[in-house]
Order: structure tokens, then C-alpha cells, then sequence
């Protein structure tokens, strides 16, 4: 099985309920995340295509709005993409974001969440990160999926998710 099917058929079980997958990457600011990090909290993880770009910018600083009304929903947020974590730093300190961010440059992450796959631009075909958002519970599992996002008013969708949970 090729290693494209073997990620779209993995990536077709992340549904509510389903054990999210463990990961560990490199983030802004030099150090490391992984899942486990987040045992005991929520976790919302967004997958983005490049930073600073328009809609990735515009969906971090709403997720950075908001990190506040998430942390006291007891609901942490890694927005993620397969850029650089230089770039990350960069995009973080221009845009005063206040959510981690990490980095994903070998995709193995991004194509066991079904974020990196085949993507269209002006009849292009090419492939790409994937904008898509996971609400992971406190133990591990997921609790909501958003696997095609809108970013305005995405942030505060996820936010009334969060607290529900």
C-alpha cells in the first residue's frame, strides 16, 4: 500500500471519538510539544497552509483573541503548519500571537490528521496543508472535527465547542 493510501485511510478513522494521534514537534521559540503535553487539558489543533498569509493570519489572531475565554474553558491551542519554526517565530512576534505554534516540515504529523493531501488553485492541482481543526478532550480522544474551515467566526465556533465539552 502506498504510503498516500496508507495516510487517507488512517486519517479516514479521525472522527469524534477516535484516539487522536500522539505526536512531538519542534515549536516556536525552540522547544518541543507533543500530545501528551496536554493530558488532563482540551486541546484545539489547527492546521494551517503557510504563515503569514491572509486567512492563516487572520485565523491566528482569532485564535489569539480568544486564548483567554479557551483557557478558561480549560482548552489549550497549536495552530500547526509545515513551515519552518524560524518562520513561525517571525509570523508569531509580527502578529503578537499568543498561541503556540509548531512546525511539521517532514508532514508526518499533518498526514496522520488528513491536513496535507491534494489541494486546487486556479485548476492547479498541488499538494498542500490542509486548513482543518480538531477538538481534542482531555483524554486523548477527539471530540469534534472541522475538516473544511471558514475562517471568519471559525475561532468562536470552536470556542462554544470547547466549552460545551
Amino acid at each position: 500500500m502506498a504510503v498516500k493510501d496508507l495516510a487517507a485511510k488512517d486519517s479516514a478513522n479521525l472522527v469524534a471519538g477516535a484516539k487522536a494521534p500522539a505526536f512531538s514537534l519542534p515549536r516556536d521559540g525552540g522547544e518541543k510539544v507533543a500530545l501528551k503535553d496536554f493530558k488532563g487539558r482540551s486541546l484545539v489543533l489547527y492546521f494551517y497552509p503557510k504563515a503569514d498569509t491572509p486567512g492563516c493570519t487572520a485565523e491566528a489572531i482569532a485564535f489569539s483573541k480568544l486564548r483567554a475565554a479557551f483557557a478558561k474553558a480549560g482548552t489549550e491551542i497549536l495552530g500547526v503548519s509545515a513551515d519552518p519554526v524560524e518562520k513561525q517565530d517571525k509570523f508569531k512576534a509580527k502578529h503578537k500571537l499568543t498561541v503556540a505554534l509548531a512546525s511539521d516540515e517532514t508532514k508526518n504529523m499533518l498526514t496522520a490528521y488528513g491536513a496535507w493531501g491534494e489541494k486546487s488553485l486556479y485548476g492547479r492541482k498541488y499538494m498542500g496543508v490542509i486548513r482543518k481543526t480538531f477538538l481534542i478532550d482531555a483524554q486523548g480522544r477527539i471530540a469534534r472535527v472541522w475538516p473544511s474551515v471558514r475562517v471568519p467566526g471559525h475561532a468562536e465556533e470552536v470556542l462554544e465547542a470547547a466549552r460545551a465539552l
